[in-house]
């Protein structure tokens, strides 16, 4: 890596958790100077402008996101299971990622206003999450450990709908009593309906 580029990676790090938590438009470049510790020109010669570095940042972001919520699920042979660790992961690591909370949520609701950088990448990021969720559903149900009547898609679409929602009231409410609410309401969805019956079966004579 050369030195231009560490730095561009070093100014990328240092503002993540300023715009994951204040916004694209509620950071100030005095706010981005401040946070890398350089100058206008430092930030622009590595960015051509704030939105490439928020562009930049979201990708940062959502990358370490997912590392997080991937966390311990290539140990977990039953797909049901998997889905599971991934929503314990999704309640449970939250802490010591980026500050700020999920940069999907955040990123999606500022977007919507208008920012066409970031809500491209935004949705960008919704639709790997959802194929990631579906090919886990679809893997269970070629290893007959997920019910053939469940759509993967929509079971994906389902986990992030819930998960997103409720982490929106457990901030609001700031208590963390939504979120784990809608993660025992998924768990028993996963275990009850989605669950194939031969595999539930087993698992409650073990």
């Amino acid at each position: 890596m050369t030195k231009g580029q560490q730095t561009r990676r070093e100014i990328i790090q240092k503002a993540a958790p300023l715009l994951n938590q204040k916004g694209y438009e509620g950071t100030s470049l005095s706010d981005l100077m401040k946070a890398t510790g350089l100058q206008k020109g430092g930030i622009y010669r590595h960015f051509s402008s704030k939105e490439e570095l928020a562009g930049e940042v979201f990708d940062y972001s959502w990358s370490t996101a997912v590392r997080g919520r991937l966390e311990g699920l290539a140990e977990v042979p039953d797909c049901v299971d998997r889905l599971k660790k991934m929503i314990d992961n999704f309640v449970e690591l939250r802490a010591g990622l980026v500050p700020g909370g999920c940069p999907l949520m955040n990123t999606a609701i500022e977007a919507d206003d208008g920012n066409t950088l970031l809500r491209a990448r935004a949705k960008k990021a919704l639709q790997s999450w959802t194929v990631r969720l579906s090919r886990i559903a679809s893997e269970g149900i070629q290893k007959k450990q997920i019910s053939v009547s469940i759509d993967p898609r929509k079971l994906a679409q389902l986990i992030i709908g819930c998960l997103e929602g409720a982490l929106l009231v457990s901030r609001l409410q700031n208590n963390d009593e939504p979120l784990r609410g809608v993660r025992q309401h998924l768990v028993d969805y996963l275990e009850q309906t989605v669950r194939a019956a031969n595999t539930r079966a087993r698992r409650i004579e073990a």
